[in-house]
């Protein structure tokens, strides 16, 4: 299995903000539907990191993923590949939704316990996912 390119059409469909505001929401006597997203995708993962600890520091060539966060905060940096410039940092609360597109450096600092679910366009079977990353370190583990 590989990756498709990514088209123009494509494009115009993402987000035009790291954070995604949220559809409206749709209630009844049931209880309530959130729409996240609306786009083709081939992945939902449901990821939990814990406190201190780093995820991503890598760009994906073709792949986009938002990840809706149920539990926790994280700190978001990102920049376009191939800058220098310093990430602009996003804190995510819970309850919120961001999109990372592709050929974007980025990184993940969990500030709490975090669980989140992240949509992406790609399949995350490993030798699709280890094709589509390149792995940088926008953000020390250490840090």
């Amino acid at each position: 299995m590989t990756t498709r390119p990514v088209t123009e059409d494509e494009k115009t469909a993402w987000p035009k903000t790291v954070i995604v505001p949220k559809e409206d929401s749709f209630a009844d006597a049931r209880g309530e539907i959130q729409p996240l997203v609306d786009l083709p995708m081939e992945s939902a993962v449901l990821i939990s990191s814990k406190k201190g600890t780093v995820r991503a520091n890598h760009y994906h060539k073709t792949d986009w993923h938002f990840c809706y966060v149920f539990k926790g905060r994280i700190e978001y940096h990102h920049r376009p590949h191939g800058e220098d410039a310093e990430p602009e940092v996003v804190i995510i609360e819970q309850g919120q939704q961001f999109f990372t597109p592709p050929q974007v450096d980025h990184a993940m600092v969990f500030l709490e316990d975090t669980v989140f679910l992240t949509l992406g366009r790609n399949s995350r079977r490993q030798e699709v996912y280890e094709a589509d990353i390149e792995r940088i370190e926008l953000v020390s583990p250490d840090s």
